[in-house]
Formats: structure tokens, C-alpha cells, sequence
């Protein structure tokens, strides 16, 4: 995904998906682990994504990225007028996630938990590939 887009497009990027764990109150260490950025980056690389660094083009963070946007649209889209209940809805206990927040079921199942979420807010997420298995 990233690989297709322009220096710009992808500095934009990474300030978007900075701002939007900023926005969900996660911690530097934990948006580095959801992430999935290289060992050793620092709060100091986190901030560089403010500017005008990019974040690396690698399968994994590509993946996690498109999983971000898609779970931000769909609080988006389930909380129209009101912003800041994604960040209220992210960091809540859920029973659905065994009492678990939705930021943690990220942080301690990696992509499945990324999926997982995902799939709890995004139905057409869960019918598209619900139907691509059934077509295969």
C-alpha cells in the first residue's frame, strides 16, 4: 500500500495515523508496539512522524495502518457526532474482548487482535470477507 504512494502522501500518512493514536490516548511505547515498528525506536522517531518521515514501507506496519484507518472509519461512522467516543470506546472494557480494552486486544493479539476488532466494528470489514471465503 505504501509503496505505491508519494513521499507526501506518506508523510501525510504517518502524521494521520500519530495523531489518531494521540487521539485514542495510547501511550508512545504502545503506539510503537501497534505499530510495529523496528527495536530501538524511540519517542523521538514517534515525533519525526509529525514532521516529515514517513513510516517504514514494511508488509507488517502496512497491514496495521490499513487496519487503523479501517477501525478509525468505523468509530467514525458509529459515533458521527461525537469525536472523542472512539478514544472512550477504544480504551473501555468490553466483554465481547474477555473484559478486555480494544487497545489492549491490539497490543497483546497483534494482527489477529487488530482483526478482531476490526471485524467487531467494521460488519462490512466481516461480510466482504465472509463472502470472499465462501467464493473461494
Amino acid at each position: 500500500m505504501m509503496h505505491e504512494l508519494s513521499h507526501d502522501d506518506r508523510v501525510a500518512l504517518a502524521r494521520l495515523i500519530v495523531s489518531l493514536l494521540d487521539s485514542w490516548e495510547v501511550a508512545p511505547e504502545d503506539q510503537i508496539s501497534l505499530l510495529a515498528l523496528p527495536s530501538g525506536t524511540t519517542s523521538a522517531t514517534l515525533r519525526g512522524y509529525y514532521e516529515n518521515t514517513p513510516l517504514p514501507d514494511a508488509p507488517e506496519i502496512n497491514e496495521r495502518v490499513e487496519h487503523l484507518i479501517g477501525i478509525a472509519d468505523a468509530l467514525r461512522t458509529s459515533w458521527p457526532h461525537n469525536a472523542h467516543m472512539g478514544a472512550i470506546w477504544m480504551n473501555r472494557r468490553n466483554g465481547r474482548f474477555d473484559n478486555r480494552t480494544p487497545l489492549s486486544v491490539m497490543l497483546e493479539d497483534g494482527l489477529r487482535g487488530f482483526f478482531t476488532i476490526r471485524t467487531h466494528l467494521d460488519c462490512a470489514y466481516d461480510w466482504d470477507l465472509s463472502g470472499s471465503k465462501v467464493r473461494s
